[in-house]
């Protein structure tokens, strides 16, 4: 279970999240979805401890023995969290002149000392996991590659792998198919799905569209203007709702056409996948 209360982050006078408070129970896919500019990105950030809490807590009881404040994990405990709870960025974050399978091994590096991990000495396990990560994501053809010679939707399956070597019990996804088009933000999303259902891993995925959100999640979370204004089943979050979350402040239009018009191509599985997760 991982909860959070009263999660607020401040830049000076700016606040980007306001009191947020929610739980997520084990296995399940969240959809945290708003305009731009609504939070969501910071959110995820906080919960990863790339960004620090202004205030609040993060609890969890299943990554350290006993439920644990993250907001006051310090030094290696950090890192341990960080391992636990697996982070996929929008722009992928890999090394383009490495190889795809040295890239992928990456997510290993917490479970080492320093110096082997810097001369990239990877034991026999760690490098079966990763074969295995690159398999599930079909992507185990190109692990000789460069990154830089990849696609942008083969770019989002390898960090999705090396997010999966890191044997997370949380896997956060900030706007992983924002950068994509329609045919490979299909395939991460089926794969990010996949995972949730195969492994029980929980997921917590920033998305701009909103047919995305209902077409994978479990649980929709809609945010505007740093705080909360939805949380529960697609089926419960109206088109009427949707429009005032995805409205400008002065009224206007400018985000919503994109979040009702930009849908996604959801696969037979996936929406398999999301009707069974929502009975």
């Amino acid at each position: 279970m991982l909860r959070i209360e009263g999660l607020t982050k401040a830049f000076d006078d700016l606040v980007a999240v306001d009191k947020v408070s929610f739980e997520v129970p084990k296995g399940q896919m969240v959809g945290i979805i708003g305009r731009s500019g609504a939070g969501k990105s910071t959110l995820l950030r906080m919960i990863n401890r790339l960004t620090d809490a202004t205030s609040g807590r993060i609890l969890c009881d299943d990554v350290f023995d006993g439920e644990v404040d993250v907001c006051g994990l310090k030094g290696r405990r950090v890192r341990e969290w960080r391992a636990r709870c697996a982070m996929v960025f929008q722009q992928f974050n890999l090394i383009p002149r490495l190889q795809v399978m040295t890239n992928v091994l990456m997510g290993r590096i917490s479970y080492h000392a320093t110096l082997p991990a810097l001369l990239m000495m990877f034991p026999a396990k760690d490098r079966a996991l990763t074969i295995r990560a690159l398999q599930r994501l079909d992507m185990v053809s190109h692990a000789m590659h460069r990154a830089d010679e990849l696609s942008g939707g083969q770019q989002q399956r390898v960090a999705i792998a090396r997010a999966l070597v890191q044997e997370p019990k949380i896997l956060l996804a900030d706007e992983p198919i924002a950068s994509l088009d329609l045919r490979n933000a299909t395939i991460v999303m089926d794969a990010l799905r996949r995972i949730n259902k195969e492994d029980g891993i929980t997921v917590i995925c920033n998305l701009h569209l909103l047919q995305t959100a209902k077409d994978y999640c479990d649980r929709i979370i809609a945010m505007r203007k740093g705080a909360i204004v939805f949380d529960g089943p697609p089926s419960e979050l109206s088109d009427a709702l949707a429009r005032e979350i995805y409205g400008s402040d002065k009224g206007g239009d400018d985000d919503v056409e994109l979040a009702f018009t930009a849908t996604s191509a959801p696969t037979d599985f996936a929406r398999s996948a999301t009707r069974s997760g929502a009975d």
